[in-house]
This record gives C-alpha cells, structure tokens and sequence, in this order.
C-alpha cells in the first residue's frame, strides 16, 4: 500500500444532515475527499451547496452527522480545524477602501503569519495571481475577477491544506475564470486539496471528481469521465434555425429518452442512435423542419445532471 493510500482523507463527511425549519437543505451526504484533489459540488441553486460549505468549514453545525479535516473533528476541535482550512465564501470580507496589501497584511495578521513569511508568501501568490503591479490600489477599485483573486490570495496567505470555495468564480469574466483556474492547478501540484462548489459545468469538468447535489442529496458521485460514461442513452446534437421547434417536435417521439435546450441546439438523449436517427429526420421533415441537420455527439456534465434527475436516479 502506497503512503498516499494510507493517507487520512483531507475531508470527510459522514451521513451529514441539516434542516432550516421544514425546509431539508442537506439529506445524508457522505463523501470524502483525498489530499491533493480538486472536489466539486455541483448542482442548481437551491441543491444545498452553500449548506454543505458552511457546515464544512465550521460556521454551521449539521443536525446529524459528522465531518472532518485532515482527521481532526471539526466539531469537537473547530479552533484546531481553522489552522488547516481556509474558507472563501461567495460574498469574500475585502476591505474596499484598503489597498490590496493592507487586506493582505490583514488575513496574515488574523492568522498569526510572521513578518518573513508574510512578505515571501505575499510576494509569491500575488504573482501568480497577476496582482503585483496593484498592490497599492484600494479593494474597491479592482475588477470583479481581480477582488475574487486578491480574495484568494488572502485566503491562502496562511498555507492552508484545505481549501473551501463556494461558487468563486459567479460573475467573473472569461479571462479571470481562466487565470483563476491556472492558480488553483498550481496549488492542487503543491499538495493542497480543494473544495468548490460551481453551477458552472465547463468548471465541473476541470474537477478530480464531482458530486452531484439536488435537492439536498447526492444523486451521483465519480469523475467526469465515468460520470459521462454512466449517463444513460446516447446523445444527439440537433441544430437548426429554429431550436425551440425541434425541440417542440421531438417531444414524446419513440425512443426519446430526453431533451435539453442548449444555445442554439437541442441535445436529444435516445436510447438507440443509430436505430432512432432515421424515424427522427423523419418526424422533424413531416412538421416541415427536414432542414435540420443531427449528430451523436459526447455528453457533457450539464447533459448527465439532466438525465439523472429525469431517471429518478438517487443514492
């Protein structure tokens, strides 16, 4: 057995549940997660994400259930807990009218970080972050993407092993999507193990594994891949002038497993691709839409989300 192996899980979350008055938020999630991994949450708004986050990171306690980081009960030792994570929620606490290094020199000053380490480990993450040349800029004057990097920044400033996103990148722009996904590689190769929840499936597929929340349950659980692989049915990208029609005319038809309106093309899930294409054209020609052109295609994340909800597919 490798030393990885016999490794503690950096989280684990054993049957968790929580309640907000009628309302079920979290309904026995259990997972855990390895050091080194990027693990994401994924699922609508309202699937319990955020929930789950907070109870993670100690704010909020679960009515059943347990949780642990790096083998340490956060429960029992949440002071302890806060050593090894870093939290950053959706609203990160910048200071607007401090300069960039003040909200750093700030976050370092919470965690005890001395002086030496703070201006090494200051001058490192801002670099990779791209924030050198702004460091004497005030919080309220930067980007949406810059405040969610220099948020980052301040969350890691103390070296943490566990790292906490919930939904980091909502409202960020392409470019600093990217750039702050470059970062997160980066601390994943120096050993930290990540956390994140997204609505946003092209970042699922950048994640080691992912669960699949709705509703408060998991509803899958595995990588990307076999996640994809799982998906039942095959996949039909239709495109045409009109999306909404093809999708109106496919509804119901034999074999039709599901339909999901994405852009400006339907996906069409079917049971059988080869056997179905034929009988398809031919309904879309007979409401005058032979226009239309039809292929199998790869599902992506959104598509299995789909399906899986579709199928009653539960735990």
């Amino acid at each position: 057995m490798t030393a990885a192996a016999m490794a503690p899980a950096a989280v684990m979350v054993d049957r968790v549940s929580r309640r907000f008055g009628a309302v079920e938020a979290v309904r026995e999630v259990s997972f855990t997660v390895a050091p080194g991994e990027i693990f994401g949450l994924v699922g609508p708004d309202g699937a319990g994400k955020t929930t789950l986050m907070r109870i993670l990171a100690g704010v909020l306690s679960p009515d059943a259930g347990a949780v642990a980081l790096d083998g340490i009960d956060v429960r029992a030792a949440p002071e302890q807990t806060k050593l090894h994570l870093s939290y950053m929620p959706q609203r990160f606490g910048l200071y607007e009218d401090m300069t960039v290094a003040e909200n750093i020199f700030f976050y370092a000053t919470l965690f005890a970080v001395r002086a030496r380490e703070r201006r090494a480990r200051s001058a490192q993450l801002l670099a990779a972050a791209g924030l050198e040349a702004f460091s004497n800029r005030l919080a309220g004057q930067l980007s949406g993407g810059m405040k969610q990097k220099l948020g980052l920044v301040c969350a890691l400033i103390h070296t943490p092993r566990v790292l906490l996103l919930d939904e980091p990148t909502t409202g960020v722009d392409p470019v600093s999507r990217r750039d702050f996904w470059a970062i997160l590689y980066g601390l994943r190769e120096s050993g930290v193990t990540i956390l994140l929840s997204t609505a946003y499936m092209d970042e699922a597929e950048r994640c080691s594994r992912l669960a699949l929340l709705h509703q408060g349950r998991i509803r899958a659980l595995d990588t990307p891949a076999r996640l994809k692989q799982a998906m039942p049915g095959a996949l039909l990208a239709l495109t045409g002038p009109d999306p909404r029609a093809l999708r109106d005319a496919l509804a119901g038809a034999p074999g039709v497993l599901g339909l999901l309106l994405m852009g400006d093309r339907v996906h069409v899930r079917v049971d059988e691709p080869e056997g179905r294409m034929p009988a398809l054209h031919a309904r879309l020609a007979a409401r005058g839409l032979a226009a239309a052109t039809m292929a199998r295609i790869d599902p992506g994340i959104e598509d299995v989300f789909v399906a899986l909800l579709g199928s009653g597919a539960a735990p």
